[in-house]
């Protein structure tokens, strides 16, 4: 059973920095791809960001690019990210997600099967 557990989320002023973390249990994780999505209140979920197996590749949401970082260590079953200069928009609940298929990655929702419980990101204006 793919269980997926983000932590690190939490209250900070504007221009602050928060790093998110998952932990993933039941799953080979340096096979599978790894996405970080969030959903604001009254908005749909969105991509922020998405890492290949072996971290060799990395993609973002412009909203997110150069202020964010996604990263992982294989060794700790472990994806994280790095948020700096937050902003007020990104106040949210982050979710990770992976893929069924070790050869998925992308930004929609509706290629990754398991997703974590998520943690709530609030920036203060």
């Amino acid at each position: 059973q793919v269980q997926l557990v983000e932590s690190g989320g939490g209250l900070v002023q504007a221009g602050g920095s928060l790093r998110l973390s998952c932990a993933a249990s039941g799953l080979t994780f340096r096979r599978y791809a790894m996405g970080w999505f969030r959903q604001a209140p009254g908005k749909e979920r969105e991509f922020v960001a998405a890492i290949t197996w072996s971290g060799s590749n990395t993609y973002y949401a412009d909203s997110v690019k150069g202020r964010f970082t996604i990263s992982r260590e294989n060794a700790k079953n472990t994806v994280y990210l790095q948020m700096n200069s937050l902003v007020p928009e990104d106040t949210a609940v982050y979710y990770c997600a992976t893929p069924r298929s070790p050869s998925t990655w992308g930004a929609s929702s509706t290629e990754y099967d398991y997703w974590g419980q998520g943690t709530q990101v609030t920036v203060s204006s």
